[in-house]
């Protein structure tokens, strides 16, 4: 085993299973062989004993480390628990339609500990890890080329280990400003007619939107060509222009151009499904596309040279899977796309990527299915990252290491449901301290029962802070659809469906401060979105990043911070508050302004309308305000200009530097009553909130 230092608190270990170096000592850590194996010494602190090599076979070794610790955070997106002492995950990638588990579609190799070490296995293979008392051990495999995978080692704060983590991996790409207001998404509109449809039920709410995605839009054969779209099938070689479509006598999409010019003169951005899928369907220009394909070997292959088709029983199941691995395929693939991204669409729902079933197919850089099992995604969002630039984003649900590089992540299908409610804040906790710095979820679930008002709301209230907003339903026929008779055959999680289908007239009023809101607190979260991504943390952030020392955060799963503010959902039924963990210091209610001292629990009372949110005392929060200067004051989806900049500052003094996408570089000091704000760039019209 040889290690060597990366910075001043990252290790590498290679050749984990040769004869190596003794040791190192460097900056204030000290690494040392001994006769119980590797211990690791930082700052006098022992945060390592007796990590160790143990052989389980030709191809399979467990490391294994004695840990005095008391929680276990990482792994990816898990819907269980954040902390996972006391449980053993594989680390691979799953499709698994609602109620997860144990399982993810988004695992990632890497776990830190509250006592001050992670680690991160380099491998795509799947891997082990059991987190035992007092003892951690993972268990990695060789990779098909008979390699070990490098190890690596962190030390220092939770926050330390995932920046160290991230910078490791690729910094974060941080999504364009549009990408943070809120979303709409329904998997029924599958025509022009249905979308203007929507269009128009949304400027009657009065509710503002940035962005609407379309899953059911193409042929479901090419899932590149407008459904219903008129053409001359072509070579399988050969792409398309937007000019060669002729669209007069479809009954799905008439003009599709003119809908994304209407959605753009809207402020409204439009989204695409796609799935790395090639079906075998009776459409010509597809039969003619798998044809190519297969003569040109572009796509994952069985060991006899025949193409690779994804088992029965799957999503998908008979489809082929491109490889993206290969350049020429992604040429072809994208060759094919190029026509939208002219027409003006604005990114994709980079759905699946889950398809590989089998450890011994075959992929163009050499790799098999025993790494393309968790590499598989990570090629495909590549591609697709690479395609769309970065005034684009993706929508994916499905990813592994890597995952911050391809914004935004969302957690996957959750039947609308309490239970699945509190799991999916599970996942985001745990996506945030794995790495996955800009996160959604379908707002209430998306399959199944329509969900309760009750839960619709408190699902909404929450994700008018997270880094994501979306709401979006299943087919309606799909696998859990049940529609109520009082909706009239429609599952839409739209608010305007919501409160027609329980006869609610005042839900969209109710509904319209927190949308309000949400384009009220955009200049903040992009200003945290870019600090976030410049600093390697997550933007939805456990409380233990922010309070290593408070043991009393570690098992807390259902409270974060987004900049200065502590939000405390709701997540049971029938509830008008809950108890809130304060960490030390003071807080401000967002909503009453109470002052709390911290270091407590409390409990609080918010009614049916409002979750607990507290502003953390020296904090700052900057607002885009309505003319009433108030929260959930209407200001539009104009992302270019803002209504009135206020600005709300806490305790005696304190600092923030403010940052947007209109070239505004402002840091603001406060002590004493007196205010300085410094520009580094742009020009500021603030007002201060008293």
């Amino acid at each position: 085993m040889d290690i060597s230092i990366i910075n001043n608190n990252t290790y590498r270990l290679a050749r984990i299973d040769e004869p190596g170096r003794d040791g190192i000592i460097g900056n204030d850590v000290e690494i040392r062989r001994g006769r119980h194996g590797l211990s690791v010494v930082k700052s006098g602190r022992k945060l390592i004993d007796g990590l160790r090599v143990e052989p389980m076979g030709d191809n399979l070794i467990r490391i294994v480390t004695d840990a005095d610790y008391q929680a276990a955070f990482g792994l990816g997106e898990r819907f269980d628990r954040v902390n996972q002492k006391g449980l053993a995950k594989n680390i691979a990638v799953i499709e698994k339609f609602t109620r997860q588990g144990e399982l993810t579609y988004c695992p990632v190799p890497f776990f830190l500990t509250d006592s001050g070490f992670g680690m991160f296995v380099d491998s795509y293979c799947v891997t082990r890890f059991d987190f035992g008392e007092g003892r951690i051990s993972v268990d990695i495999c060789r990779d098909n080329f008979g390699k070990m995978p490098d190890i690596y080692l962190f030390t220092g704060s939770p926050k330390d280990m995932v920046s160290s983590f991230i910078r490791l991996t690729g910094k974060p790409v941080l999504p364009p400003k549009w990408a943070l207001g809120p979303w709409m998404s329904g998997h029924r509109w599958n025509t022009q007619a249905i979308v203007e449809e929507q269009i128009d039920e949304m400027e009657k709410s009065g509710l503002p939107f940035s962005v609407l995605v379309i899953e059911a839009w193409s042929d479901e054969s090419t899932f590149y060509i407008w459904n219903g779209a008129k053409y001359d099938v072509r070579p399988g070689n050969e792409a398309f222009d937007y000019s060669d479509f002729d669209f007069s006598e479809s009954q799905f999409w008439n003009d599709p151009k003119a809908l994304i010019d209407r959605l753009h003169e809207k402020g409204i951005r439009l989204i695409l499904w796609q799935i790395p899928a090639m079906k075998n369907t009776e459409n010509e220009q597809q039969r003619r596309d798998r044809q190519y394909l297969k003569e040109k070997r572009l796509v994952a292959m069985n060991k006899d040279g025949t193409p690779y088709e994804i088992p029965d029983g799957n999503w998908f199941n008979g489809s082929m899977i491109p490889d993206f691995t290969n350049p020429e395929l992604r040429k072809w693939w994208f060759s094919k796309r190029k026509y939208l991204l002219d027409m003006g669409v604005d990114g994709f729902k980079t759905d699946g990527g889950e398809f590989v079933y089998k450890e011994d197919i075959i992929f163009s850089d050499g790799r098999t299915g025993k790494e393309m099992k968790n590499g598989y995604v990570q090629s495909y969002l590549e591609s697709y990252g690479e395609f769309i630039g970065k005034s684009r984003v993706l929508f994916t649900r499905a990813g592994y290491t890597g995952q911050q590089k391809f914004p935004f992540t969302w957690a996957g299908d959750q039947i609308s449901s309490w239970e699945e409610f509190r799991a999916v804040i599970v996942a985001g906790l745990s996506a945030g301290l794995s790495g996955i710095p800009f996160w959604s979820f379908d707002i209430a679930g998306f399959a199944g029962p329509m969900p309760s008002v009750e839960l619709y709301e408190r699902a909404t209230q929450l994700a008018v802070f997270t880094p994501g907003m979306q709401w979006h339903s299943e087919p309606i026929f799909g696998q859990f659809a049940e529609i109520m008779p009082s909706s009239g055959g429609r599952n839409d999680r739209s608010p305007w469906n919501m409160a027609r289908s329980y006869g609610d007239d005042s839900l969209i009023e109710r509904l319209r401060f927190h949308y309000n809101l949400r384009m009220n607190l955009l200049p903040y979260i992009y200003s945290e979105s870019v600090r976030a991504a410049e600093n390697c943390e997550p933007l939805m952030k456990h409380l233990c990043l922010e309070y290593p020392e408070d043991s009393n955060t570690l098992n807390i799963e259902d409270e974060f911070m987004m900049g200065d503010l502590l939000v405390a959902p709701i997540t049971s039924e029938n509830s008008a508050g809950r108890e809130v963990y304060l960490p030390r210091g003071e807080w401000v209610d967002l909503w009453s302004r109470k002052e709390y001292n911290g270091g407590r629990k409390v409990f609080v009372e918010t009614g049916k309308e409002r979750i607990p949110v507290f502003l953390r005392k020296s904090g700052c929060l900057m607002l885009n305000l309505g003319k009433e200067l108030r929260l959930g004051s209407p200001v539009g989806n104009d992302m270019n200009k803002y209504c009135n900049l206020c600005i709300w500052l806490t305790g005696n003094e304190g600092q923030y530097r403010f940052r947007d996408d209109l070239g505004n570089d402002a840091m603001i000091t406060w002590s004493g009553g007196r205010i300085k704000c410094d520009m580094r760039s742009g020009h500021l019209n603030l007002h201060i909130l008293s």
